[in-house]
């Protein structure tokens, strides 16, 4: 096989994005951790995930709830934040966050209520149901 080239590259299983996806995950969150100690509008936020451009440029933190007093809040820090990641965080540049409600638990919610909701009905059809039945 003299004309084939064998290459010895590890197949990619975890992409880049994906692992500076996590990294800032975990440092936002731990900012935002230390801050919450100093400003009660950052209290109670979860950073659910992170999601980075592919050119690295912009990120954008995902929270479980994001009242109005925490966006102000988060706009106040946003520099503070980004600071930390570039002393935290090996990278070119610093990427530009931005900060948005995680839709994915509002989805969560309305699916659970849905359930619940087929739930009492179901529940309310087995009751009604069984009281005709020892009526007659």
């Amino acid at each position: 096989m003299p004309g084939r080239r064998r290459e010895k590259r590890a197949p990619a299983a975890y992409p880049r994005t994906a692992r500076v996806n996590e990294v800032l995950r975990e440092v936002v969150a731990e900012a935002l951790e230390r801050l919450a100690d100093t400003d009660d509008r950052l209290r109670l936020l979860t950073v659910t995930s992170v999601d980075i451009t592919p050119d690295l440029s912009r990120a954008t933190v995902y929270l479980s709830s994001l009242p109005a007093a925490a966006i102000e809040a988060l706009t106040e820090q946003r520099t503070q934040l980004q600071r930390t990641i570039a002393r935290q965080v090996r990278m070119k540049r610093t990427p530009l966050l931005v900060f948005e409600s995680d839709p994915a638990v509002a989805h969560g919610l309305r699916v659970e209520e849905i359930l619940r909701n087929l739930r009492e009905a179901t529940d309310d059809h087995d009751v009604s149901g069984g009281d005709d039945a020892g009526t007659q």
